[in-house]
Parts: structure tokens; sequence; C-alpha cells
């Protein structure tokens, strides 16, 4: 993750969705990283899968998972769709797609340590992190235990 320099990664945390292991999510953080205001700072969200999954399903399950957390038209919504189809690739166990949050710009994403692209969008960035940083997150326990031992 080129350009986040002195970032420190917080434990693992595993999605199980109704029994199956989906992946492990870990967020690299600067030092005095504040979640409050994640948005105006630098960090990486990990996603490394444990099975194998569509790229295209990924994407439309991001789409959904961004409504729990704030509105957006359906233009945008088509457009983030188009976008995240063309960064997301087919995933199988062990391989990594990587988000970063770019303050005031967007997101920029990264596959197994290759960068794929960047969604110009801080609206975009605001909802797709906020899948799982959140209050409004579909897995609050997920998002309590990736901010653990973070300041607020």
């Amino acid at each position: 993750m080129t350009g986040l320099g002195g970032v420190v990664p917080t434990a693992p945390v595993r999605l199980r969705v109704w029994g199956f292991e989906v992946y492990d999510a870990r967020l690299w953080t600067p030092r005095g990283f504040r979640y409050g205001q994640a948005l105006q700072q630098p960090f990486a969200l990990e996603l490394q899968y444990l099975r194998k999954l569509e790229g295209s399903a990924i994407a439309s399950r991001s789409i959904d998972e961004m409504r729990r957390v704030g509105s957006f038209t359906d233009a945008q919504a088509q457009a983030w769709l188009v976008a995240m189809r063309e960064l997301f690739p087919n995933v199988s166990a062990g391989e990594r797609i990587t988000g970063v949050n770019l303050p005031g710009e967007g997101a920029e994403f990264w596959v197994n340590g290759q960068r794929v692209g960047v969604v110009k969008d801080v609206n975009f960035a605001r909802l797709f992190f906020g899948i799982w940083l959140d209050e409004r997150t579909s897995e609050p326990k997920m998002r309590a235990q990736l901010l653990q031992g973070l300041q607020p």
C-alpha cells in the first residue's frame, strides 16, 4: 500500500454470514488515527477472502451495504456499481482487496498488492468505508472489533 507510511494493522476480524466464513478484515491506520474523523485521514481497509466470490457480487453487496449507512441517487448507485465491477475481480481464498481512503479525493483500490484504480468521489469513500466504520453498519460487532484500541 504505497503512500501510507507508518501504518499499523489492527488484529484481523472475521466476517461470518449464515455460518460461512467470508473474509478477514484489517484496518491499517497511521499513528494518532481517530476513527471519529476517519475520512479526514488516510487509512486502509484490507479484506482477505476466505472463499471464492465473484467481483460483481462483491460490488452489488457493497451498494446494498452502502444504502444502510447513507442515501444516494440511483444515478450514483449505477456509476459506483460500474466502477466497482471494473475494480473488483473474482477472488479466491487467500486473495486480498484493499481500499485506501484518500481524504478529500475518494478511494483507491489494490488487489493482492497491485493498484487497480481510484473512485474519485468523497461521497463514495464515506459510504464505502462506512460499510465497516459507520455506526449504522450491518455488522456492529465487527465494527467494534476493528476499532478496538483506536482513539474515538
